[in-house]
């Protein structure tokens, strides 16, 4: 459903993480000036996934699961958009996990954020794909999603931030976005948003997490040896955070930029009859 209406009261929790991020994509679509008409949210299921309705932007409350599908449509039909996605770690790593794995292989250059609190928030607390053993009778290891992005060979913007670090948060979105402005291709921010409600995890992630880029050996443009740091600094039981992958090239790499090379898009297209007649007569001579 395309969204009219003002911008109503976020309905979370006092203490919610998801108000850090609405507070870092208002504060990253101010300083890099993208005019309200022309970005787009498109918000998924649970929680976090009514952030559209908080903002004066174009906002699309997409399928459970299916938010990435309609954000690279929106892309694809005008490119010149800037498209974010925003959902949870239910929506994106459980009935969205198809999607979610094919969009960096496809690497339309949009920004998609998963806030996760490693529970389902909205239906009271159940243990979510990235739950931690033990959690409300979870005997699963959790599910990583840096680790599943760091896997597959495509020239990806790859970060994760924490709800209780704002300001390195609206900088991570900002450089996303940019990458997006540049065709560059797919931007995937998590963002570790606890759920103070169900899963209040602040203390324990402010004592766990640690800014990779601080961390001997970081090279963003190289993916192997980010996915050894990665590993190493999970296996010491810390949280790593910041930018994992920044692609060294330039080149307009985007589904959109392939797809439609310098084209306004179909949504942009003049499809007068007077300035396509010569074609129009040309289609149907061939029909004919």
């Amino acid at each position: 459903m395309v969204q009219s209406a003002k911008p109503t009261a976020p309905i979370w929790c006092p203490g919610c993480g998801d108000f850090s991020l609405l507070a870092a994509v208002k504060k990253a679509a101010a300083n890099l000036k993208i005019p309200a008409h022309d970005l787009v949210l498109v918000g998924g299921i649970g929680c976090s996934g009514s952030i559209h309705n908080f903002l004066e932007v174009n906002g699309i409350h997409a399928l459970h699961g299916r938010l990435l599908a309609q954000a690279v449509g929106v892309k694809l039909a005008n490119p010149h958009l800037t498209v974010v996605a925003a959902g949870g770690d239910g929506d994106g790593y459980a009935i969205g996990m198809g999607h979610f794995m094919h969009a960096f292989k496809k690497n339309a250059s949009i920004l998609y954020i998963v806030m996760n609190n490693e529970t389902y928030g909205l239906t009271k607390g159940q243990p979510s794909p990235t739950s931690q053993i033990g959690f409300e009778g979870n005997i699963e290891a959790p599910f990583d999603a840096i680790l599943s992005a760091l896997s597959i060979p495509a020239p990806n913007f790859l970060a994760r931030t924490f709800s209780g670090d704002p300001k390195t948060m609206t900088a991570v979105l900002e450089e996303a976005i940019r990458f997006n402005h540049e065709h560059r291709g797919f931007a995937f921010v998590e963002d570790l948003s606890p759920c103070v409600t169900y899963n209040d995890t602040y203390k324990l992630w402010r004592e766990k997490v640690v800014d990779v880029s601080k961390l001997p050996g970081y090279d963003p443009t190289d993916r192997k040896s980010m996915f050894r740091l990665y590993l190493e600094t999970t296996e010491a039981g810390k949280i790593p955070i910041g930018v994992f992958h920044r692609p060294a090239e330039v080149a307009r790499a985007g589904l959109e930029a392939k797809l439609l090379g310098e084209n306004v898009g179909p949504a942009r297209s003049e499809i007068s009859v007077e300035s396509n007649l010569a074609a129009y007569q040309k289609l149907l001579a061939g029909v004919a």
